[in-house]
């Protein structure tokens, strides 16, 4: 295991949960990294924050489906509502109907660096759902393989940090991304009452695949 803290600076993303691999084929070039930037957001930001704290373990991935619904938004308060929606809404709904099972915390893909910024929300299914999927649903298949993994507790806005930290192992490591980053909700920012959690007790994992 390898600790990194005591990381600094700002970026993205107001935290959005109030809920609580990639493709099967192995890309021939190395995916990009996203870093998600709103400059709106860090423009705002002018406060002083803890550091985070990130762990990182070189691990396996879990192999399995993830349903997704595919959507964009101009600002990161948009991709908030849109997340919020599919997660506790589209998603949920459409896996009763068709009797599938959810089997662990939220995931998350991210496709562009800037506005409009792209990104695929699901959950892990216990099947492949039967019969023709919705407009902009799909589901992923993540195959068991090296991943490097970043346990990351902090504000979400700054969760950037942890991609910089993989970046920075894999290129320590001479490691080769085997598919695109993505993110696990482990934890939620708000508990059953609605009220925002600590931050730095919430658990985001961030997800490079490699070989």
């Amino acid at each position: 295991m390898f600790i990194l803290k005591g990381l600094t600076a700002l970026i993205l993303l107001s935290v959005f949960f109030t809920a609580c691999n990639n493709d099967s084929d192995v890309p021939t070039t190395q995916p990009t990294v996203i870093y998600k930037e709103d400059t709106a957001v860090l423009n705002a930001q002018n406060v002083k924050r803890q550091a985070p704290v990130i762990n990182i373990i070189d691990t396996v991935q879990f192999p399995g489906y993830v349903l997704v619904i595919k959507d964009s938004a101009m600002t990161s308060e948009g991709i908030g509502k849109k997340m919020h929606e599919i997660y506790t809404n589209t998603l949920p709904t459409f896996i009763t109907e068709k009797k599938l099972n959810i089997t662990g915390p939220r995931y998350a893909w991210y496709t562009s660096s800037s506005a409009p910024f792209f990104f695929e929300a699901g959950f892990p299914i216990d099947k492949k759902p039967t019969g023709k999927l919705p407009p902009k649903m799909k589901v992923r298949e993540i195959k068991r393989d090296s991943a490097v993994v970043a346990h990351y507790f902090g504000p979400y806005e700054s969760t950037y940090q942890a991609y910089g930290a993989l970046k920075e192992w894999m290129k320590d490591y001479k490691k080769k991304s085997s598919g695109q980053p993505y993110e696990i909700y482990v934890g939620s920012m708000y508990d059953a009452k609605g009220n925002p959690v600590d931050p730095y007790r919430v658990q985001t994992d961030i997800i490079f695949p490699h070989k």
